[in-house]
């Protein structure tokens, strides 16, 4: 009992002793070795678009232009001072300033009267190790901006840059809530991709268990189902965020974007069917390994049991001319001994015939 209760406070997410109105970077992430960060600006109308990197200084005297979609993201969020100005700068909450700087958070969704706070996790999928690392992505959606946030730069939202880049592009018609969609797009599209991967490498387990299970490949089980657990924690909540965005309670989505939002939120729902697929699989590849090395136990306790049997009339014969008698058959005879290896032989060569014509020696049965 005490050992579980240890796991279940190891497995509760730490979250800072200070109040709110000091916080603190939470994550598993040596901010040492970390670059400066860096804060990119886009703004954009259907005719122009304006890109730069903004120091911490040009920050500071910042005004955003009403006239103009703004989008500014920012990589680096363990430099606390950083985000409380871009806080003070768009007169965010200090709970959602918290909620930036702790990224061992689960997909959530906060409303407000002038802006939407958004967390979701992006998934990197690593072939050679068969694991699964991810990175948090705040977003805060406002009527004519956009912020978002992660810890590295990564190129997940290059894309979306190309796409703001290209003349006459549809994303720079619509409003912030369209970019907005698209970051969602982008993320969950990227679940499809580590979907695909992770299905793959269970395809390959599969046939590899079916031919020669090992320990490895035990191992291998083991790590693919704690990738499909973490995507599974992470999708399920970003399912309830979507819908909750669908339903569009504070009008920050327009209409003829609603239906992007629909999409999105049915992509969940398929990657969700699709996860629990790959886990049945994974589930069923268990018990194929469990199956596999319980029919080589078999096979191998039946292999020495016929090696038994076959020494058990031998046993028998040495016995009985091993016993004190003084008159004994072939006792006194020259050609005894080998009268008696002999009989011996006959019986295992008879009993090898009954193994075989019984199937007993086959490794398939």
């Amino acid at each position: 009992m005490k050992k579980r209760l240890h796991k279940l406070k190891k497995m509760r997410p730490q979250k800072p002793s200070a109040p709110v109105e000091s916080p603190v970077y939470v994550g598993d992430i040596d901010t040492t070795n970390l670059a400066k960060p860096t804060i990119s600006k886009i703004m954009y109308d259907a005719n122009q678009i304006v890109e730069c990197v903004l120091t911490p200084a040009e920050l500071a005297t910042f005004k955003p232009d009403a006239n103009k979609k703004l989008w500014l993201n920012v990589h680096g969020v363990h430099d606390v001072d950083l985000i409380k100005q871009i806080g003070a700068l768009f007169k965010l909450h200090p709970l959602v300033i918290e909620d930036i700087l702790n990224t061992e958070q689960r997909p959530k969704i906060d409303e407000f009267e002038d802006y939407i706070f958004l967390e979701t996790r992006n998934f990197y999928y690593e072939k050679a190790t068969m694991s699964a690392s991810s990175e948090q992505i705040s977003i805060v959606l406002g009527r004519n901006f956009i912020l978002t946030f992660q810890e590295r730069a990564t190129g997940a939202f290059e894309p979306i840059r190309e796409r703001l880049r290209a003349s006459r592009a549809q994303i720079r018609e619509q409003g912030v809530d369209y970019l907005a969609y698209a970051v969602l797009d982008s993320v969950v599209d990227k679940y499809f991709n580590v979907l695909e991967d992770v299905g793959e490498a269970s395809e390959e387990l599969e046939d590899l268990l079916l031919n020669k299970p090992s320990n490895i490949h035990l191992h291998s089980i083991h790590q693919l189902k704690h990738v499909s657990i973490e995507l599974r924690r992470a999708v399920w909540p970003l399912r309830e965020v979507l819908n909750s965005l669908t339903r569009n309670e504070k009008s920050f989505f327009q209409r003829t974007t609603l239906p992007y939002l629909h999409d999105v939120y049915d992509h969940t729902v398929n990657f969700i069917e699709s996860l629990e697929s790959i886990r049945d699989t994974l589930s069923g590849m268990m018990d194929i390994y469990m199956a596999s090395v319980s029919n080589r136990v078999n096979l191998e306790v039946r292999a020495l049991t016929v090696v038994a049997m076959l020494f058990m009339p031998a046993t028998l014969i040495a016995g009985i001319f091993g016993m004190n008698f003084k008159y004994i058959p072939w006792l006194e005879d020259h050609n005894g001994f080998w009268w008696c290896i002999g009989l011996m032989a006959a019986i295992a060569i008879f009993m090898l015939l009954i193994f075989w014509r019984r199937q007993w020696l086959s490794s398939k049965t």
